[in-house]
């Protein structure tokens, strides 16, 4: 009966968990089926001393070149710059930096020499005019007074007056006497300012176009600015094609159409400068020495 009790197994409760037995290893735990996988990275995190498995360990080291590799991968999906474009870039700063080598005599404008600000306008030239034909009146009638008293039909103080009226009238001609009396200029002061102003526009206008024509070498910038495009410049052109347009330039309209198109050029040079120095820059960025180049200077 002894014998029987020692040698009969222990009675466990399988609620009391893991039973150490002589000669094998502690029974595990029971775990529920239905605990998420979240719960041992909670006691983990929970415990700091607590022992990290060989996979993750493994996986730790190798996560760093993962993600070098997937920044290759990256970069090398990117889409590099092909030969064509840089040539096509090249292309095109080679002909804005010709644009503004040919052009850049519109960034000596002078406004006031083309404008004229000056320019008496037509009310004065009318008034000039009047006071002209006014004067020239008094002097031919003193003079007709003057002879009919030399030949008998007035009286001889009558013809003194006439004569000295005359002279009056002659001496109020002369621009140093007029001056005393009146400050509004003669017809003939006018007409010679006006002369004076058109020559001068003239002048500089043969000085900006120069040998070669400048605003038909500017027909060149009209993609920048569609107003060079206007159909009312086209006589202007074709005058400056062919290197006679400053002595076509015979009225004061002529003169500020000039004006108008030389403003409209200088809009579009800006734009053009704006164009090549962004691709510039952009041939920069790109490493193409050869399209980053800055104008060539003149001769």
């Amino acid at each position: 009966m002894a014998e029987n009790q020692r040698t009969a197994p222990p009675k466990t409760d399988p609620t009391q968990g893991a039973v150490l037995r002589q000669g094998r290893a502690a029974d595990p735990l029971p775990s529920a089926p239905s605990a998420p996988a979240s719960a041992q990275g909670a006691d983990a995190a929970g415990n700091p001393k607590a022992p990290v498995g060989l996979s993750e360990a493994a996986e730790a080291p190798e996560s760093a070149p993962a993600v070098e590799e997937e920044e290759e991968e990256a970069e090398e999906q990117e889409p590099a710059p092909s030969a064509s474009e840089q040539a096509q870039a090249q292309f095109k700063q080679r002909e804005l930096r010709l644009i503004l080598r040919q052009c850049d005599r519109v960034l000596l404008l002078d406004f006031n020499r083309l404008a004229m600000s000056d320019w008496p306008d037509d009310y004065t030239l009318a008034t000039a005019r009047r006071n002209r034909d006014l004067w020239l009146f008094s002097a031919f009638t003193a003079a007709v007074v003057f002879v009919s008293g030399l030949t008998g039909f007035v009286p001889a103080w009558v013809a003194g007056t006439g004569f000295g009226a005359f002279m009056i009238i002659l001496m109020l001609g002369i621009p140093a006497v007029r001056r005393i009396y009146t400050s509004s200029p003669s017809y003939l002061d006018v007409i010679m300012k006006r002369q004076r102003l058109l020559r001068e526009a003239r002048a500089y206008a043969a000085h900006l176009e120069g040998n070669e024509g400048l605003i038909w070498q500017c027909v060149r910038m009209a993609d920048f600015n569609i107003a060079l495009k206007n159909t009312r410049f086209s006589s202007l052109l074709r005058l400056s094609e062919r290197r006679i347009l400053p002595r076509h330039l015979t009225r004061r309209e002529h003169v500020r159409l000039y004006l108008i198109y030389l403003l409209e050029a200088e809009k579009a040079y800006a734009r053009v400068q704006a164009a090549f120095f962004e691709g510039n820059r952009r041939a920069i960025d790109q490493g193409w020495q050869g399209v980053a180049a800055e104008p060539e200077p003149r001769a």
